[in-house]
């Protein structure tokens, strides 16, 4: 028995350690994290001048409220951190993970509305499927059925646009006719609602968990800034997962040169080692909701010590390491080997991703992109067979939540060649069994 309850009746073995990209149960069985845990452990487990940081920070202090003392771990991390943003963003506010990170960005841009006399601007349009946490207010802006239902009449729904799914729509994702498509999408919406009630448009550069390392077609990003500015609409960057060298770049949206409003991470930032988050604004719109009151908002761990020391800590280990470029080369090589999966094994019907944020996707049918009969639930049952095999991968269902199953491979950015050999030939087993088992429900069809 045990006093703890977690999201379902499941039980695992007790983690005892963790060093680089291995995790040992107190059984003494290794397992090799594929996912860098919920795509978090962007620099591995248990580095030693990361713990050797808290360390020194612990015997100074561990915890020091905003609202009392300013501390120099989080204003250093702070300079360090608006250091690696685009131009312009520079206001920093700490938080200890995604979902607060989300609602702090929704609320700055609300205040700022009010500050410059706009009320009537409050909606948030964002992007179905997508996710962006699980408080009621990141779910508001959150296209993922399974986890909005339930608490919908308790919540504010949020207007949504299609995601920039090409590769389920019969359009060319390469195509720079297909950004704009998409991008078209979020203008029409806007339109619809009324541009004066729109406040702003929440997306992640790169798909997470929602779509599978969904990578956005040419031209989207820059025509989706441009629509943005043309209305008056903020515009937010979700760099909860794709932030700290996950995609080969410290901002996802560095790849397109993407400039938000506002952006938000965590995740990888603390890299497991201390809950931390951030949400990063521009000077000119912070300034206002200061002058007009102060932000009304805050947590009771925003900018602490500790956690700041931690994150500190990881972005210098990012840049020692230099390991935005290792997970660009590693993520060309772990890509075109997930390429090589897909040939031998017809049950993935696409591959996709950028850096080490990849993913496959299963589908009975690769011509019309069907997805596997929902009831066979593949992607919990894959990730299940992987971990008994000691491989630890991460899935979700790629429509809607409701069907559609991806597996999302995202090892710590120290990857090395050997690595990506344990980490396939772990993926080829685990296919090779699920493939087995489903065989006869495939058949009936």
């Amino acid at each position: 028995m045990s006093n703890l309850f977690y999201q379902g009746r499941g039980r695992k073995p007790v983690l005892d350690q963790a060093r680089g990209v291995y995790m040992w149960d107190k059984n003494g069985r290794r397992y090799l994290d594929g996912s860098s845990g919920a795509m978090v452990c962007n620099i591995g487990h248990s580095n030693e001048n990361v713990l050797a940081a808290m360390r020194r920070q612990m015997e100074k202090s561990t915890f020091g409220y905003r609202l009392h003392f300013e501390t120099e771990a989080s204003e250093t991390l702070a300079r360090r951190l608006a250091g690696k943003m685009p131009e312009g963003l520079d206001r920093v506010f700490f938080v200890s993970g995604g979902s607060e990170a989300v609602e702090s960005a929704l609320k700055l841009a609300r205040q700022h509305a009010l500050a410059r006399g706009a009320p009537q601007r409050w909606k948030v349009i964002s992007r179905r499927p997508s996710y962006h946490g699980c408080t009621l207010g990141a779910l508001a802006v959150t296209g993922y059925a399974p986890l909005t239902e339930p608490f919908a009449p308790m919540m504010q729904q949020m207007p949504m646009i299609p995601a920039p799914r090409a590769y389920l729509d019969g359009l060319d994702p390469n195509a720079r006719e297909t950004g704009q498509h998409y991008a078209d999408m979020l203008e029409a919406r806007i339109e619809a609602e009324g541009p004066e009630s729109v406040l702003g448009f929440i997306l992640e550069p790169i798909g997470g968990a929602s779509t599978g390392a969904l990578v956005p077609p040419p031209g989207y990003l820059e025509r989706v800034r441009a629509i943005c500015d043309r209305f008056g609409v903020l515009l937010i960057a979700d760099e909860v997962m794709t932030g700290a060298g996950r995609t080969g770049a410290f901002l996802g949206g560095d790849h397109w040169g993407l400039r938000p409003d506002i952006l938000v991470m965590s995740k990888g930032l603390g890299s497991g080692y201390a809950p931390l988050g951030a949400m990063v604004a521009d000077r000119r719109l912070v300034e206002p909701v200061l002058d007009a009151g102060g932000f009304a908002h805050g947590f009771t761990y925003a900018g602490n010590p500790l956690s700041c020391a931690a994150g500190l800590a990881v972005m210098e280990e990012i840049d020692r390491q230099d390991l935005c470029a290792n997970a660009a080369a590693m993520g060309e090589i772990l890509l075109a080997r997930l390429g090589g999966l897909m040939q031998r094994h017809e049950i993935i019907g696409d591959v996709r991703g950028k850096g080490l944020l990849t993913a496959f996707e299963f589908m009975s049918d690769r011509a019309t992109k069907a997805p596997l009969p929902k009831h066979l639930n593949a992607h919990q049952r894959f990730v299940d067979i992987a971990y008994d095999r000691g491989l630890i991968v991460y899935s979700r269902r790629t429509r809607d939540g409701l069907e559609g199953d991806h597996v999302l491979v995202c090892p710590p950015l120290i990857l090395n060649g050997g690595h990506i050999d344990e980490l396939i030939d772990g993926l080829d087993g685990a296919l090779a069994q699920l493939t087995q088992e489903i065989a006869p429900a495939m058949e009936a069809q």
